[in-house]
């Protein structure tokens, strides 16, 4: 999925010079790593196009009251939901932006949008995978307007299993557009709906069945950096909210089932994470130690992670230090026998991207393999053509991405840091190099701020430390910490 993690800049009226500079930096990211800018004249014309004439489906289900529940001021809205109950079980329908009714193989949306593979995410902005026209418009599951969609309909029992799954193309209307904060509002409150509060009893179930699986599901909170009257930059965090929580668990189960239909096919394509390697359970384990948080040998880690609160700072350290256990996910697609290696280890089962289409080229390939399969047709010849590649394209943009993040994050961290130099900070060294003991790596206790560190002598793994800030550069990107 898109990164879970959210940068905002908050500007300070009283500071523009200070603001100007972070965004100064950040722009200058996009530039160094060469990123996509504006989409070319032919492709605007192309997305115009489409979204004047898309390919609409026989089957309306506009009958469904679906909602969407997205961040404050999303206009790209990939997905709507409805939750009903059925006997002692509940049927969920989730639609999700049929890409593919406006996009043709080959044409230049299309083009680009193997070219971009995902929309990329910096500290306040985007770069988006398709244009406007489409994904914040025409394609866009925005309330009262008459979408086609490939659409979901999960029929659950008791306990939050799927008992069926079946998918298929019709047209959808959105009645409802909720943010993140006005949902949980009403939940809390008790003016919500039966949509919203059915969705909270399924997303505990769900949640439910993610720990009785072992899966994991970092906490990552928005980070918001916030310019002070005085020019210096501070950090907050917003946690998430527990109906986005329970939103995720919805998708989680569209894209289990989405794996699992393409398993029982024989053809698709699966997201996948190998297991955690035991090396690094052990160092975090160390970690744990040094910021005075509990975690008994007997406790698996997906139970650990999910005990942390990250609105404590020494667990909010934690969860950064957490992200090296889900490294090396990849794709891995099949026209026949199913690999071996498929499962994807945080989800604790077989999982597929399928619910943003409009944000991640790989989902419209996913849903149009599952759309066929549940009709017993074959999967369309331009999709089995580009499953070979698209592991590798969807690889590459990926990488892309996550330079694009650590770059970002390597802009906040040296913005948070400047002119700081010589002050001395509490932290817990995460990781060492492999050919040097006196170089590595240190989380901050105080703000989450992972960092390298270095030494005249070996560091000390997973022991809290005092270390001194050498170098903060919001110019550069560099920050660069002593110790002893």
């Amino acid at each position: 999925m898109p990164s879970n993690l959210v940068v905002r800049v908050k500007d300070s009226p009283a500071r523009p010079d200070a603001s100007a500079a972070l965004r100064t930096a950040l722009a200058d990211v996009e530039r160094e790593l060469e990123l996509p800018g504006s989409f070319p004249a032919e492709v605007q014309e192309a997305a115009e196009r489409a979204a004047a004439s898309p390919t609409l489906p026989s089957l309306d289900r506009t009958d469904v009251a679906l909602l969407t529940i997205d961040p404050e001021g999303s206009m790209d809205l990939d997905q709507a939901l409805h939750v009903e109950r059925s006997g002692d079980g509940y049927v969920v329908h989730y639609a999700i932006a049929d890409v593919a009714a406006f996009v043709r193989p080959g044409d230049p949306v299309d083009l680009e949008a193997h070219r971009r593979g995902e929309t990329l995410y910096g500290a306040g902005s985007r770069i988006p995978l398709h244009p406007a026209a489409l994904s914040e418009g025409a394609a866009s599951l925005l309330p009262d307007q008459v979408r086609p969609a490939l659409f979901w309909t999960l029929a659950l029992d008791a306990t939050g299993t799927p008992t069926s799954v079946t998918v298929e193309r019709a047209l959808v209307r959105s009645r409802e557009r909720w943010s993140y904060d006005g949902a949980q509002t009403a939940l809390d409150d008790g003016t919500a709906g039966e949509v919203l509060q059915l969705l909270r009893e399924v997303g505990r179930l769900r949640e439910q069945q993610e720990a009785a699986r072992g899966g994991v599901s970092l906490p990552l909170p928005e980070q918001e950096v916030a310019v002070g009257d005085d020019g210096a930059f501070r950090l907050e965090l917003r946690r998430q909210l527990p109906v986005e929580q329970w939103n995720a668990q919805v998708s989680l189960l569209t894209g289990m089932s989405a794996a699992r239909l393409m398993i029982d096919g024989a053809v698709g394509l699966l997201r996948t994470l190998p297991p955690a390697d035991p090396r690094d359970v052990a160092r975090l384990h160390r970690v744990a130690q040094g910021l005075g948080i509990d975690w008994p040998e007997a406790t698996p880690y997906d139970a650990f992670i999910r005990s942390l609160d990250t609105t404590v700072p020494a667990h909010q350290a934690m969860v950064v230090a957490c992200t090296r256990l889900l490294r090396g996910s990849g794709y891995v697609s099949f026209d026949g026998a199913v690999p071996a290696a498929h499962e994807h280890a945080a989800i604790a089962a077989p999982y597929a991207h399928v619910t943003a289409p409009l944000r991640r080229l790989g989902d419209r390939y996913a849903g149009e393999v599952c759309v066929a399969l549940c009709a017993g047709e074959p999967v369309p010849d331009w999709v089995r053509a580009a499953l070979t590649d698209l592991p590798r394209t969807l690889e590459e943009s990926g990488r892309r991405a996550s330079g694009y993040e650590r770059a970002v994050l390597d802009v906040i961290e040296a913005g948070l840091l400047t002119g700081r130099v010589g002050e001395v900070f509490e932290g817990v060294i995460t990781s060492v190099h492999g050919d040097d003991a006196r170089k590595g790596v240190v989380v901050l206790s105080e703000i989450g701020v992972e960092a390298p560190v270095s030494s005249d002598t070996d560091l000390p793994l997973g022991t809290a430390v005092r270390v001194r800030l050498a170098e903060a550069d919001l110019t550069t990107r560099k920050v660069a910490f002593r110790h002893g």
